[in-house]
């Protein structure tokens, strides 16, 4: 086996892991906190909740079935690999459902259900999002819809969930509605923390009229890749050139007493990124 093979195979392997990992955490917090509390989740989770209640067949079952034509959208439109990936996903969630519904809940207690349900099973879908996967069928057609729609994939989702979550009053009560909104809320909140990263990357433009002293400084004191920017000014015109980098969030500080030391006057803009890939300068010899 090549080495670009094994790399490839320890890639699927992890992602695998991840998804099942996350699929089980989900999982408890969702049987072990919020569902003996009568509190539920968005998409098609919390839809899937609903049908359980109304039905009596168990969620382990709904989950699949009304996942399933959303993941197979998905694949038409945005490849087998995040259809696969969801799909393994979605059964995980599925298979730890059917084991955690037969233990004991953690807390009957509706606040705290909420709140640690709420951290848990954020925790879980930021696992799976990191691994490639999804556990919403709905985020897939909140991604299809955007292009025929004046609103965003964000607006779509927080549409598809309040309907989901203000049903909850409905079929269970009022006070459960609200606690939903609460733990999704919180579900929320925990996502981006674990999808992104709790060390967050942040890019930063620099303006200055020391720029080589400063990318001097950055890349030899930091080891921090920096890209020269030619701009001009908006008023006056003059041209003037600007600095590009990213660093972690912990390095801000440092970025900005590098700066500052050689040009107190630099303007500096810093911004949150999403994602980094390549850039990075080798170590020191």
């Amino acid at each position: 086996m090549t080495i670009s093979k094994m790399f490839s195979f320890w890639q699927v392997v992890t992602r695998l892991i991840g998804l099942l990992f996350g699929s089980m955490v989900y999982s408890a917090g969702l049987n072990l906190f919020l569902v003996p509390n009568h509190i539920i989740d968005g998409g098609v989770v919390g839809i899937s909740l609903i049908l359980a209640e109304l039905t009596k067949i168990p969620f382990s079952v709904w989950i699949i079935v009304v996942n399933a034509p959303f993941f197979y959208i998905g694949y038409r439109r945005l490849g087998l690999r995040m259809a696969l990936s969801a799909s393994f996903a979605v059964t995980m969630l599925s298979f730890w459902s059917e084991i955690f519904e037969g233990m004991s809940p953690i807390t009957q207690d509706p606040f705290l259900g909420t709140i640690f349900g709420g951290v848990i099973i954020g925790i879980g879908v930021g696992i799976v999002i990191r691994s490639g996967g999804s556990l919403d069928g709905t985020e897939i057609m909140a991604i299809l819809m955007d292009s025929k729609s004046p609103f965003s994939v964000g607006e779509i989702v927080l549409f598809f969930n309040l309907f989901i979550l203000g049903s909850a009053g409905f079929v269970f009560s009022w006070n459960s509605a609200m606690y939903s909104l609460v733990a999704y809320f919180i579900c929320s909140r925990l996502i981006d923390t674990v999808s992104d990263g709790l060390d967050s990357t942040k890019g930063v433009f620099i303006v200055t009229s020391n720029h080589d002293e400063v990318s001097h400084a950055i890349v030899h004191d930091m080891r921090k890749a920096v890209t020269l920017l030619h701009g001009q000014g908006g008023f006056l015109r003059e041209d003037k050139d600007v600095l590009y980098c990213v660093v972690s969030r912990l390095e801000v500080t440092k970025l900005k007493q590098v700066v500052q030391s050689i040009d107190p006057q630099a303007f500096l803009s810093i911004f949150d990124v999403q994602e980094v890939e390549g850039g990075r300068i080798g170590k020191k010899k």
